[in-house]
């Protein structure tokens, strides 16, 4: 049940202007990704309650920081660009609509982009994507084990639009 909260708190974050990959991005770009993600959608995520789990997100919202806007400048281009690499694969190819996935990694592709401007070498961004592609790791892992299955890849959708939220 409080995966369901989750879930719906990511969407009801990501419904408002304030959501943003850090605070880098504009909202309307952040609202058109979350927008194609919701129309990406394919099978109705309570049909996919028994094949639910937790991959362990590293980062919650909270308090704001200067250590944690300078992890931010780390770990979010390095979240981008392991989505990106999530979605442009054959498998996600042929679980999604591919115009929708297009958009999707061409926003993406922006987003990163934009942050990867204004990124600064930083000691800390090495163990952050490390943390990160473990992050990245459990998912590609549980959906090979999940066959790439329209479950696994809506259950991976969902973590996605949570993860977006969050960072």
């Amino acid at each position: 049940m409080a995966h369901i909260y989750k879930l719906l708190a990511g969407v009801i974050l990501c419904s408002i202007h304030a959501c943003s990959l850090g605070q880098n991005l504009s909202g309307i770009e952040n609202r058109k990704t979350f927008m194609i993600l919701r129309q990406m959608k394919r099978i109705h995520s309570h049909l996919c309650l028994k094949d639910r789990t937790d991959f362990q997100f590293p980062w919650k919202r909270g308090n704001t920081t200067q250590n944690k806007m300078t992890q931010g400048s780390c770990y979010h281009p390095l979240m981008l660009q392991q989505i990106i690499n999530l979605f442009n694969t054959e498998n996600s190819r042929a679980a999604w609509n591919n115009a929708l996935l297009d958009q999707l990694l061409s926003r993406l592709d922006h987003g990163l982009e934009q942050l990867e401007q204004m990124e600064d070498d930083n000691l800390a961004c090495a163990y952050l994507g490390s943390v990160v592609r473990k992050y990245f790791q459990r998912i590609h892992h549980y959906l090979k084990k999940k066959e790439y299955s329209s479950c696994a890849w809506e259950v991976v959708r969902v973590e996605i639009v949570v993860c977006l939220s969050l960072i």
